[in-house]
């Protein structure tokens, strides 16, 4: 009798698990996956982990499947070969795609900051001053600062400042490296090795927002931004739509929660308290909180100087910003008012 007993147990408990699994598997294929193609040590991974750690996936209608890549051309060959649906890269390589017949498109998220960094106590006023000086650049020769930063120097002084420093191309990290020997008298690095040169005392010598107000460019230019390809977008809009809006509800809670930033500390890899309160107010100042007509007519203008400085191989076959570049699924999702800051938050 017992037997039987525990046997009826048996069955209906293995029925109930059969039950749950089928369900279980009913609600993964109503739940679409969004396939996000991301640098292994990228900054782009705090935002993420913060979407994973609230869920914000499975709120907004998707689970986000990430594939972490090994560099910048790992990304744009995952994407091109349709391994991953997303990557994070900047409008200009979007446009170049469109300009070869590549129909993609990109959301922006975040602006051009940064600038030219100097030590505390260079004696150097303006860029005048680096005439044949060390200068330093991690992006490459076609590294939007730096051409941002020729474009400048001519309207502003007409200074030729890349004939007439010694600029050199270099990684970042030995781009910092230099820079704290003091082998360097001046560099253009990527916005959170600028925020470790800004903790160690360095300054500034002019900003990317003082490059741009000096070519009479007066709104936020988007730099970085979520880019996919059109067609797919088009089939899955609700999936992107969801997606965006956990990506933002991610970057409001990185602006506005300190706590959140103590949880991911050990992500951002932070030698000390300075060096992370200096990544989280660059993070916090480089996020795009708008974007509409103004702003596209300042990203054109940005692409007319940039052409002009970089030439075919920053921009391609393009002779022009294709309006097409920027996604617009949702004209709501286009102004984005972040949420009110911590009191101790910057």
């Amino acid at each position: 009798m017992f037997k039987s007993v525990e046997i009826r147990r048996a069955l209906v408990f293995g029925l109930v698990v059969v039950a749950l699994a089928l369900s279980m598997k009913a609600f993964a294929k109503k739940v679409p996956n969004v396939r996000l193609g991301v640098l292994k040590y990228g900054t782009v991974n705090w935002e993420v982990d913060v979407i994973k750690h609230h869920n914000l996936d499975q709120k907004y209608g998707f689970n986000l499947d990430v594939l972490s890549l090994g560099s910048k051309n790992a990304s744009a060959v995952a994407l091109q070969s349709n391994a991953v649906d997303i990557i994070l890269t900047d409008w200009l390589w979007v446009n170049r795609q469109r300009a070869s017949e590549k129909d993609f498109s990109l959301f922006p998220t975040s602006i051009a900051t940064g600038g030219l960094y100097v030590t505390n106590d260079s004696p150097a006023k303006d860029v005048r001053d680096l005439a044949n000086k060390r200068v330093g650049i991690a992006g490459g020769e076609v590294d939007k600062n730096w051409l941002l930063l020729q474009a400048y120097s001519q309207a502003q002084y007409g200074f030729d400042i890349k004939n007439l420093a010694q600029a050199s191309f270099m990684s970042p990290v030995l781009l910092n490296v230099l820079m704290l020997r003091g082998e360097l008298d001046g560099g253009i690095n990527f916005w959170h090795y600028g925020a470790r040169l800004k903790a160690e005392g360095y300054k500034l010598l002019v900003t990317v927002p003082e490059m741009l107000q000096a070519l009479d460019i007066e709104n936020d230019v988007p730099l970085l931004g979520w880019a996919f390809k059109k067609p797919w977008a088009d089939r899955h809009a609700k999936s992107v739509k969801g997606f965006l809006q956990a990506s933002l509800e991610a970057k409001q809670i990185l602006y506005s929660s300190d706590e959140e930033w103590k949880r991911i500390r050990a992500l951002t890899k932070a030698e000390n308290d300075t060096v992370f309160a200096s990544l989280k107010n660059e993070y916090r100042g480089g996020i795009l909180h708008q974007f509409g007509p103004q702003e596209l007519m300042a990203t054109k203008q940005i692409f007319n100087v940039l052409a002009k400085h970089g030439g075919h191989s920053l921009v391609g076959k393009a002779t022009h910003l294709d309006t097409q570049t920027f996604y617009t699924l949702d004209q709501s999702l286009l102004t984005w008012i972040p949420a009110v800051k911590d009191e101790n938050a910057p």
